[in-house]
């Protein structure tokens, strides 16, 4: 594996795969590497014979108040890890390399972006993410994109994004990977303390009670919402929200018909943490 800082080695190093015949994989990421990501990267190495993981927290996804020096970095560590995967390149740029002097674009995605993270967090977030990841498939242009389903509302975004602007690169949805008692993996869950990190399980708790429920026949949104925030309440966990919506188009839902996603994010102790699982209302 070699690690690479500029766009212009990335551009060269891929360009001598295809010259022999490789089909390329990207997975992005902001680094301190989970059980998660490298689920990703395994995914990227059965599929695709040249892989590339960028590794850039992004800091134009973040707000003036969020975690951007706070969050988790070790490259070292990532790089060890993603080695040990089998990964071709690990692409960690410095962030004017990304974002030189006088950058001044912006890529905003309508509607789906306006909602659960959109909301909560700020217009700029989605913005910054889109952004971001349309400049990777400029510079890397894999054929291959994977990303994890942790993120439902991110991975709805790249695909509009890919869509609507005609970007050739597939987008793969890979599963959420989870502690043993359910925890969703997350670079965040560092900053959880033993209570605060008990108490987070409540979150996948709460969406197993409502998949339960809609597996027995409930189909009203809004009792469904109550069974979840029933377990929620029980840990003391007030969620920032906690939405059933339209597994597509993020249109809210009165009831359960057709593939729903149940989803929330929720502070914990000292984390943020997001979470959610697809609600079947079809026979």
């Amino acid at each position: 594996m070699i690690i690479l800082r500029t766009i212009a080695e990335v551009r060269d190093a891929v360009a001598r795969a295809r010259e022999d015949g490789r089909s390329i994989g990207l997975v992005p990421t902001m680094g301190a590497f989970h059980e998660g990501h490298l689920s990703l990267m395994r995914r990227a190495r059965a599929v695709d014979g040249f892989v590339v993981v960028s590794l850039f927290v992004n800091p134009t996804q973040f707000g003036a108040n969020e975690d951007l020096g706070a969050y988790p970095r070790d490259e070292a560590r990532d790089a060890a890890l993603a080695e040990a995967e089998g990964v071709d390149v690990l692409f960690a740029p410095p962030v004017a390399e990304v974002y030189p002097d006088g950058f001044a674009t912006t890529i905003h995605v309508e509607g789906i972006t306006d909602v659960l993270c959109g909301a909560s967090r700020g217009p700029h977030h989605f913005d910054g993410v889109a952004t971001v990841v349309a400049k990777l498939f400029g510079i890397v242009a894999p054929d291959t994109a994977y990303f994890g389903q942790k993120d439902a509302q991110q991975v709805l975004v790249v695909r509009r994004l890919v869509r609507d602007l005609d970007i050739p690169v597939r987008i793969e949805a890979c599963p959420i990977v989870r502690e043993d008692d359910g925890l969703a993996l997350s670079s965040r869950n560092v900053y959880l303390d033993a209570e605060s990190r008990a108490r987070a399980t409540a979150l996948s708790r709460a969406l197993a009670a409502a998949d339960d429920a809609a597996r027995r026949g409930e189909r009203d949104a809004g009792a469904l919402i109550a069974t979840a925030l029933a377990v929620l309440g029980d840990a003391g966990i007030v969620p920032e929200y906690l939405e059933l919506r339209d597994a597509v188009d993020l249109r809210p839902l009165d009831a359960l018909e057709g593939d729903a996603l149940l989803a929330v994010a929720a502070r914990v102790g000292a984390a943020r943490l997001i979470d959610n699982r697809i609600l079947r209302g079809g026979a």
